[in-house]
């Protein structure tokens, strides 16, 4: 019989029914294979998954959405999609066109960090709403040989426009589809996916405060999620190897719940990321401000950045400033002269040695070139030169020493030419 054949056989019997107990129903075959400790898994809610003479595991666990997951519940969640949705603004993080069940948050488990065929997943674990719940599901590869029942269980029912991860863009699926392509022949194609990588946005958003961007650390620092009895990520491939040889549930149970607060964060992270960007969180802090106005500039939202770094560009203290020199910038860009040289001008007064010195460098750029004043040119010009001869500045090349003798020599040029 053609692998084709015993598919269309057994295709009634492939799908994972979510009864009252959410258990995975079981075709004929069930008391052929052994399933080791079966009774142990499922006092756990994990449940056999056969196909093709073989099986992996399947945990499914129902959250409500009251349900609270460091500073927010997941209700929130359904909040920020529906914020982005009444959004005009274009973001890479932005929900709009989107239902909340759409979202796919989702992480694996592997047996270690570098790439390649060599690097094995053993737990595909997701999360997604669905009938006014949060339902999260992991596949578990219970030995190396069963990846074409793990990634059939996977692929069955996909049915999301786009994942959410964090590094996943790097890491998580590049590692899906290398393990994927190793049995295309005999499971689902993997589906087109949109993707919202939160590892990257969490950067823009906190590295001035955070050294390290591990996701445990954003939770702790920035999402309120406290995580006891944890065991470590780095752990997880030893007790899976463990697992494999002794088949004893105990460690994997352990490594579950590691991927289990790691999905759950996600959605957590993704309510919060959005509270900021839409600017509805009460607790955002000045410099969180900042950053999302750089980001939103750095995409090219004109306005948004506009709107959002004018309401921090009022004082003198280093967030104002920071915001006053991004905000000068975005008025340069748009040939506003006047108002880009009076921010450029509070910058000089106010910011750090190199917020000065740049603020001199585009001062004498638009009195030479735009309001034709040469003489203050050549005055912010040697500013400038005067305040990189007595630091330690690092410049760009276009702010070197040379660069601003040579400006301030054409400078000097023409004054002698105009007064001529």
């Amino acid at each position: 019989m053609s692998l084709r054949s015993k598919l269309n056989r057994l295709k009634p019997h492939l799908s994972i029914e979510q009864s009252t107990k959410n258990k995975i129903q079981q075709p004929p075959n069930e008391n052929v294979i052994h399933v080791p400790y079966k009774e142990v898994w499922e006092k756990e809610n994990v449940y056999p998954y056969f196909f093709d003479q073989n099986y992996c595991l399947i945990r499914e666990i129902s959250y409500p959405l009251s349900y609270q997951h460091g500073h927010y519940c997941f209700r929130d969640f359904l909040t920020a999609v529906k914020l982005w949705n009444q959004n005009e603004n274009s973001h890479p993080l932005s929900a709009k066109g989107y239902n909340a069940e759409e979202l796919f948050f989702f992480d694996t488990e592997t047996t270690g960090l570098g790439g390649g065929v060599g690097n094995t997943i053993f737990i595909l674990g997701y999360a997604s709403l669905s009938n006014e719940s949060i339902i999260l599901r992991q596949h578990i590869l219970p030995q190396p040989g069963a990846e074409v029942p793990l990634y059939q269980s996977f692929l069955e029912k996909i049915n999301y426009k786009t994942l959410v991860t964090y590094n996943g863009k790097a890491f998580d699926w590049p590692q899906v589809k290398t393990r994927h392509t190793l049995i295309r022949e005999h499971v689902p194609k993997l589906p087109a996916f949109g993707h919202f990588d939160l590892f990257h946005a969490a950067r823009r958003l906190w590295k001035h405060k955070l050294e390290r961007m591990k996701l445990s650390i954003v939770e702790k620092e920035v999402l309120g999620v406290e995580r006891k009895d944890d065991i470590p990520g780095f752990l997880a491939p030893m007790i899976y190897f463990d697992f494999v040889e002794s088949k004893r549930p105990d460690g994997m149970l352990g490594v579950l719940k590691h991927n289990e607060m790691d999905i759950l964060s996600l959605i957590t992270l993704y309510t919060h990321l959005t509270f900021q960007l839409c600017g509805v969180d009460q607790e955002q802090s000045r410099m969180e401000i900042y950053e999302v106005g750089r980001w939103y500039a750095a995409i090219g939202e004109k306005q948004q950045a506009k709107s959002v770094l004018k309401n921090i560009a009022t004082g003198s203290d280093f967030t104002s400033c920071k915001a006053k020199l991004t905000l000068a910038y975005q008025y340069k860009n748009d040939h506003e002269w006047e108002s880009a040289k009076q921010l450029f001008l509070e910058v000089a007064d106010f910011g750090d040695e190199k917020m000065k010195v740049e603020a001199y460098v585009e001062l004498a750029k638009i009195y030479e070139h735009k309001l034709k004043d040469l003489a203050r040119a050549f005055e912010f010009c040697q500013r400038a030169i005067e305040r990189v001869k007595h630091s330690n500045l690092k410049l760009t090349a276009i702010q070197s020493l040379e660069q601003l003798e040579l400006r301030q020599k054409r400078i000097k040029r023409k004054l002698l030419k105009t007064s001529c």
